[in-house]
């Protein structure tokens, strides 16, 4: 029997959609139940979206003033004490939230954990990449002890929401929270642009932009577009624009249902970050360059004259 605990990401009062993804994966094991953790100072509106969601069996409410913030050191000790209450299964996104949070809970637990699950092969075996995605490995984890893993988002699709709301219940952890760690402040980008991760369309832009000036280019065809903006990691580094835009193995990890990659040659490193993507166009005016071997659509030739008449078309 498998009994399954999903850590809901939020911000801001927000359900971030990594949990519906989750959920998804959850499903795949095949689940008898699947309960939703809230950490929250006030759960309430986060617990009543991650109880729509369709698949999940009950919302539990934690309500403490230290949630205010997800503070990793904080929300462990509260996530290993709630899947010792029968739970088999203990799962978060692959985000910066989970990659932070659930390592912290699989030591408390005296658990390995499985890092980026993207295909489920059994209640205890799964896949995942290794190399930068160049390979996939079968990971198999001990069937007598919780397993903790953590879901490549990307690889799955969010859970719809249901037609009836799961039951939410407060729920009341006798666990002492560590005060080491405090929060300062959150530094966040803002923009009236979806959001890169969650963004069903993308238009990113790499070296051969040539400055950040430059790059209006790509922020116009993705406002025609509805689109997030993103950047290989070439052109973070070359300072054109902010870290938070970067796509690939050491930035975010999405999977838009249109990607447009527009003077990006295509590191492995950044097609890691976007092998799961519906629909790939590239743009270069190298006809050999390696994006052009994972995109679906090709056009050769130069940015700055194709994407302002693509624009234009649009």
């Amino acid at each position: 029997m498998s009994k399954i605990l999903i850590i809901a990401e939020h911000l801001d009062g927000k359900l971030n959609s990594s949990t519906a993804r989750c959920v998804t994966c959850a499903g795949q094991i095949g689940a008898d139940s699947i309960d939703v953790l809230v950490l929250a100072a006030d759960p309430a509106g986060i617990a009543a979206e991650a109880a729509k969601i369709d698949g999940v069996s009950n919302v539990l409410a934690v309500a403490r003033a230290e949630n205010a913030h997800a503070l990793a050191a904080v929300c462990a000790p509260q996530i290993a004490a709630a899947a010792k209450n029968g739970y088999t299964h203990v799962l978060a996104p692959s985000t910066t939230f989970g990659k932070d949070v659930l390592p912290r809970a699989a030591a408390l637990l005296g658990v390995a954990q499985v890092s980026d699950i993207s295909a489920v092969e059994g209640a205890h075996t799964f896949k995942r990449p290794i190399y930068a995605g160049n390979a996939i490995v079968t990971v198999e984890a001990p069937a007598g002890q919780i397993l903790v893993g953590t879901v490549r988002t990307a690889s799955y699709a969010a859970a719809a929401e249901g037609a009836n709301a799961a039951p939410v219940q407060a729920l009341s952890l006798d666990v002492a929270l560590p005060s080491h760690t405090r929060f300062v402040e959150l530094a966040q980008g803002k923009s009236d642009r979806p959001d890169l991760q969650s963004a069903s369309r993308v238009v990113s832009g790499g070296r051969a932009l040539g400055s950040s000036d430059a790059f209006k280019v790509i922020y116009a065809l993705a406002d025609k577009l509805g689109a997030a903006v993103g950047a290989s990691r070439a052109a973070v580094d070359a300072g054109y624009v902010p870290s938070d835009l970067q796509v690939g193995q050491t930035g975010k990890i999405i999977a838009p249902e249109l990607y447009v990659a527009i003077g990006i040659s295509g590191a492995i490193q950044h097609l890691t970050g976007i092998k799961d993507a519906g629909t790939i166009v590239a743009i270069n005016k190298d006809a050999e360059a390696p994006i052009f071997e994972i995109a679906d659509y090709g056009l050769v030739g130069d940015l700055f004259k194709i994407v302002p008449e693509l624009e234009q078309a649009l």
